[in-house]
């Protein structure tokens, strides 16, 4: 009997459902021997033959059509054993990537923190982990993962400049997999300033949008209320971490949760600024909000400190200062999520943020925090504990639309274990969506009232 190694490639494969054609033709040829004898075998056996030959090579042509099909559509993985982040010598890198199969690329450097980022065709980092990765004290931190729809990203947060060298990637004809090294050298910042930035190339970056700020009319309760979800973090920005739980992973179920709830009472429109794992530029997302014609916009997050004691839901609206300093701190851990993505901030001023904090009117910031008091008193109904100050105010960029009311809701915190379980649990979080409803639904009669003032 032949039999197929499950383990060969497919060349092997192929050899050997050779061999059983080879085998199948002398079965064959042996019964028709005995059954009709010599002259009726060449006979009406040819025929038989050649629609079994047909036949046979009509199948092999589909399974290794389906076999090089499947490798085609397969991502890329890395092997985290033979990858490294090294040093050559006191003056220079090696970034080593042992890849499954050969990806198009590339690679550029970034200020204000130094970093270097690559962007590759989408890739399975599964398995893949910093702590395994680095072995050299010139990298401040390595970030990984998806960056955009198709593509992935590894942005590496340097100790002192360096710039690239050369960079290669070597295939392997006879296995398939592919092997990437980039060498990198110690530089000055004046030549590494020179030398950053992102170079548009065709097939790489998404079409940016265009983000025209034109105020949307104000809600009178005539329609249903538009309400933008915006689960934090995503894709190669992962958020807090702790106890194996990632905060783009546990705000991006919430969100989801509530986006069907909102929309199961019928007064609601539902949408969300990222409905899977990816990565989208804190401007993007009011974008997104803007574009699908929000009311309202909620950022979800759930952070956790480095250092202190901190427990409960809190509400935030914007504000140029902060309520108090950890207020500042998380509003600024939060703004920094696009730098460490190794989004490109070095052409956006700092009037950018002041010119926007001036666009927002004073009708749309008492509108924010007239929703974040309510979103407060709602939930404390639903789950009975908020923080001490459970609505603060902080300078958070995804707040910072000026025509759309817009709150941060930061429903726990990762560091502490009561509010980690919490936000697993199924029954907390129901009571905490039905909080966020009944705020909501208190809030657009009240002010679509006032709304309906202004208009007279």
């Amino acid at each position: 009997m032949v039999t197929i190694d499950e383990t060969c490639e497919c060349g092997d494969i192929f050899a050997s459902y050779l061999l059983i054609i080879r085998h199948l033709i002398c079965e064959i040829q042996s019964h028709f021997s005995k059954r009709w004898g010599i002259k009726r075998k060449k006979r009406r056996g040819s025929a038989v033959f050649k629609k079994i030959t047909v036949f046979v090579c009509l199948f092999i042509w589909g399974v290794n059509s389906a076999v090089y099909a499947q490798d085609l559509r397969a991502l890329a993985r890395v092997d985290n054993d033979n990858s490294t982040i090294a040093d050559l010598s006191y003056r220079e890198m090696q970034v080593e990537l042992e890849l499954s199969q050969p990806i198009p690329y590339r690679i550029f450097t970034l200020t204000k923190p130094n970093r270097i980022v690559f962007d590759f065709k989408e890739i399975d980092w599964a398995g893949f982990s910093s702590e395994k990765t680095l072995k050299t004290e010139k990298v401040k931190s390595l970030r990984f993962g998806a960056y955009q729809a198709g593509w992935s990203r590894m942005v590496i947060e340097l100790t002192e400049p360096m710039i690239l060298d050369e960079v290669e990637m070597r295939t392997d004809p006879d296995q398939g997999n592919a092997r990437m090294v980039a060498k990198f050298k110690l530089s000055n910042q004046d030549e590494f300033n020179t030398r950053s930035g992102i170079r548009e190339e065709a097939g790489w970056d998404l079409p940016k949008p265009i983000d025209v700020i034109t105020p949307k009319q104000r809600q009178v309760g005539d329609a249903p209320l538009v309400v933008v979800l915006d689960p934090g973090h995503g894709g190669i920005d992962s958020g807090a971490r702790s106890g194996g739980k990632l905060e783009k992973d546990l705000v991006l179920q919430f969100a989801r949760e509530l986006k069907e709830s909102l929309i199961l009472t019928g007064r609601y429109k539902a949408h969300m600024t990222r409905d899977k794992d990816e990565f989208v530029s804190l401007p993007a997302r009011i974008t997104r909000a803007r574009a699908v014609g929000a009311d309202l916009f909620i950022s979800l997050h759930a952070d956790a400190l480095k250092s202190g004691w901190a427990t409960g839901t809190t509400v935030y609206s914007l504000s140029d200062e902060a309520s108090d300093e950890a207020s500042k701190d998380l509003a600024e851990n939060q703004n920094r999520a696009d730098l460490l993505a190794g989004v490109d901030l070095t052409q956006q001023s700092d009037a950018v943020a002041t010119t926007l904090m001036e666009l927002a009117s004073v009708e749309t910031q008492s509108r924010s925090d007239l929703l974040a008091d309510m979103v407060v008193s709602g939930v404390a109904q639903s789950i009975g504990r908020l923080r001490k100050r459970p609505h603060l105010q902080a300078g958070f960029t995804v707040l910072k639309a000026p025509d759309i009311p817009s709150i941060l809701v930061e429903l726990g915190f990762m560091s502490n274990e009561r509010d980690l379980i919490n936000l697993q649990n199924q029954e907390w979080r129901t009571k905490v969506i039905e909080g966020i409803i009944l705020a909501l639904d208190t809030w657009s009669v009240e002010d679509a009232a006032q709304g309906q003032l202004l208009r007279q």
